[in-house]
């Protein structure tokens, strides 16, 4: 593991050698037993890492990347048939540049998708132009998939679970991308490009190229996190905080915007299904000295408690404690 320590950035989030993703990782049992402690580590004092060797092609990231900036390219009128803020759509192109955050205004385009499986309901709402869109969705929505199940293992490999305690309905839930478009801003200084959040998955992996923006709270301050090549962001949601009771915390976030240069971010967000059971891990709860912090609820029943909470990380965890001191 190594540190950026880039001044310009001014951060130090861990930068974690995956040394070549799951097949190689599995050769070297000491050298995936570090991987994980590290990931581990990482979590706990940061809650957000970046990870490379990670086996995802550099050019099946390049490629849907290149895929997606095309869409947005699109003139307006093929854009339009997206164009909704209803999130029951499976594909849906919406902008927050009009949206009121009282003082703070923000100046983004998204699209948002059920991205994995690549089922024929999701298919075909996908867009149909650019004509490449879809195949490298499908390309490169696999291999991130394999690498978050690869990061689900070693994490859970970390805390002392069963490497496989996450797969199944923790991790098997239809997987979600945002894709957001962030144009150059006439003034950053007035703008957010998202609100400060945490997010409602389990798992969520970013790529955001060369273009930095995205800050994390780290002791009470506002971190950038600066980009590394080919690397992929990682943070945890509230749905691992849930289940490792407390231990790797789901950490606030946002996005800033600059006046220059447009900045383009690939979420892949990894959650349970609806019926999943979401309770704090067994093998990490201790009535004695590590009770359990959090009750048992349906995931479903947390989207609920998550939109009424309109983004405080705190109204979205209340309703689920069990106050113990």
């Amino acid at each position: 593991m190594q540190l950026d320590h880039d001044p310009a950035c001014k951060v130090a989030f861990p930068v974690i050698d995956l040394h070549g993703g799951r097949a190689l990782l599995s050769d070297n049992s000491q050298r995936r037993s570090q991987v994980a402690s590290e990931i581990v580590a990482a979590g706990k004092e940061f809650g957000f890492f970046q990870v490379v060797s990670h086996g995802v092609g550099d050019d099946a990231v390049q490629a849907f990347r290149a895929a997606a900036a095309a869409f947005f390219a699109l003139p307006a009128e093929e854009k339009q048939p997206y164009c909704s803020y209803d999130m029951s759509k499976r594909f849906r192109l919406a902008t927050s540049t009009s949206y009121d955050g009282g003082e703070t205004r923000y100046w983004r385009d998204y699209v948002k998708f059920s991205c994995y499986p690549a089922s024929d309901d999701n298919i075909r709402s996908w867009p149909s132009k650019p004509a490449e869109f879809a195949p490298r969705l499908v390309e490169y929505c696999e291999a991130v998939q394999e690498l978050a199940q690869t990061l689900l293992g070693l994490v859970a490999e970390g805390l002392g679970l069963d490497s496989g305690f996450f797969a199944g309905e923790h991790s098997s839930g239809d997987t979600n991308m945002s894709i957001n478009y962030y144009p150059p801003c006439p003034d950053p200084a007035v703008t957010m490009g998202l609100p400060a959040h945490c997010d409602r998955y389990l798992l969520t992996l970013l790529t955001q190229a060369d273009v930095a923006g995205l800050q994390a709270r780290y002791g009470g301050r506002w971190l950038l996190v600066c980009p590394v090549p080919g690397a992929f962001v990682v943070n945890f949601g509230h749905q691992m905080e849930f289940i490792t009771n407390g231990l790797l915390a789901c950490v606030e976030h946002r996005a800033v915007t600059n006046s220059s240069t447009v900045r383009m971010s690939v979420a892949t967000h990894v959650q349970p299904t609806d019926g999943c059971l979401i309770k704090p891990a067994p093998e990490l709860v201790d009535e004695a000295t590590h009770p359990a912090k959090y009750r048992e609820f349906l995931f479903s029943e947390f989207l609920e408690a998550y939109d009424a909470a309109d983004a405080s990380r705190e109204d979205a965890l209340e309703p689920f404690k069990t106050h113990h001191d």
